[in-house]
């Protein structure tokens, strides 16, 4: 598999799913707070683990309905399960990063309000 094939699958996704926005949105949004609260390498190594996660669940899932909807253009009770499974990859693993997030940026946050 070349390069090229791995961005035109990022970019068909940021292309056709909203979502992809949002954790793109996000992603630099956490970037930029990790650099300004200078983030140890612990620190670092968990936030970019579930960035990565959330955006590897994302890319699964876009995957998945694409195949989904190759096999079965019609609407069927497995297909939709199908689908909502593979969405559910993607909550966890944001539930998942936002429960780190929380845990690394939450005290540093308190820390310049008081």
């Amino acid at each position: 598999m070349s390069f090229y094939a791995a961005f035109d699958g990022l970019a068909y996704a940021l292309k056709t799913q909203k979502n992809a926005w949002i954790h793109a949105a996000i992603t630099i949004f956490v970037l930029v707070l990790s650099f300004l609260f200078k983030l140890s390498l612990q620190e670092w190594i968990p936030i970019l683990i579930v960035i990565s996660l959330v955006w590897i669940a994302e890319l699964l899932n876009t995957a998945l309905e694409a195949m989904v909807d190759i096999i079965c253009p019609e609407t069927h009770p497995l297909a939709k399960i199908a689908k909502d499974v593979g969405a559910a990859f993607v909550l966890i693993a944001a539930i998942l990063a936002i429960i780190i997030g929380s845990i690394i940026f939450i005290p540093k946050i308190l820390e310049i309000l008081f």
